[in-house]
């Protein structure tokens, strides 16, 4: 069983009247791995993973989660998988107690088994002296670990998180992917989405989707090496918002975003445009603090060239 794919899929098609949410997709998970599933919201992210934890019937493919047809028997794999959703499907007027031993209920845990799978979790999400405590009255970054910890009391094989660090401060966040990285460590596989393009760096696998289809697949060294056909330039700069619009259109420059607090612009890899040349243009367009270093491509830099080029 080791031997075999997490999740297989071939052909998966999902449309909603005459929209096509996703559209053919093929996709290789192995066991044992955190496999990014990155794109914009819209792009079909949610829909997939409807399709894989057997909630939503594909219009057409194929779809094996662990060794199982999901699309003919879901009830086969539900109770070997996890789910996490974006918006944390806890009980706000139930403690934290109240909604682990809820989830063991949902999952079918033992009676026997409970305690010791309840103290797990505690301890995991570092909740232990807050069992007593209402969900409500936890912050954002709280209920993203109790979350976490109902969607694997039931101790999943898979699990599915969808978009779950939305809305988490950076710090919460980082908290969060070292949970995920020992869940990792203990042999469990992990189906991640997110539109946050700098949590990439912590997946072993990655795909984009874009419009509802696969535009790119490999790890995150392979996206950048294989991938990307430009070059980028960092700008920091005071007045970010106007020399955006100016950098927009500029001859050599393909595309110019926003990128964390700074600017990135991406140029032709054979284009003769440098770092030099971009500061004084800069300068004398009355960025008078403009600051331009060339720099290795990010996965956002990746993804906003594949999106380009898929465009």
């Amino acid at each position: 069983m080791m031997n075999q794919p997490a999740i297989e899929v071939h052909g998966l098609t999902k449309t909603f009247g005459s929209f096509t949410a996703v559209d053919g997709i093929d996709l290789v998970v192995p066991r044992g791995q955190i496999f990014g599933f990155l794109g914009p919201n819209g792009s079909g992210k949610t829909t997939t993973i409807r399709m894989l934890t057997g909630t939503l019937r594909p219009k057409s493919g194929s779809a094996q989660v662990l060794g199982t047809d999901v699309v003919h028997h879901p009830d086969q794999v539900k109770p070997r998988i996890g789910y996490m959703s974006q918006k944390f499907s806890l009980f706000e007027d139930l403690t934290v107690a109240e909604n682990l031993k809820f989830y063991a209920g949902v999952y079918a845990v033992p009676a026997a088994e409970f305690a010791s799978r309840r103290d797990y979790v505690l301890e995991m999400a570092d909740l232990v002296g807050r069992e007593n405590e209402l969900t409500r009255n936890l912050s954002v970054g709280w209920r993203q670990r109790l979350a976490l910890g109902a969607a694997t009391i039931h101790e999943p094989e898979l699990l599915f998180l969808d978009e779950p660090t939305s809305g988490v401060d950076p710090v919460a966040r980082r908290q969060f992917w070292d949970l995920l990285y020992e869940l990792a460590a203990r042999g469990v596989t992990l189906f991640v989405t997110t539109h946050y393009m700098d949590e990439a760096a912590h997946c072993n696998e990655l795909a984009f989707i874009y419009r509802g289809r696969i535009i790119a697949e490999g790890s995150p060294s392979q996206l950048r090496n294989e991938q990307m056909d430009q070059r980028i330039f960092d700008i920091a700069v005071s007045n970010s918002d106007l020399a955006l619009e100016y950098l927009t259109g500029t001859d050599g420059i393909d595309e110019a975003y926003l990128s964390g607090a700074s600017l990135h612009a991406a140029g032709s890899v054979d284009s003769p445009l440098s770092a030099d040349a971009i500061c004084r243009r800069l300068v004398a367009a009355g960025f008078t603090d403009a600051v331009v270093v060339e720099v290795e491509p990010t996965i956002e830099d990746v993804f906003v060239n594949l999106v380009s080029r898929n465009r």
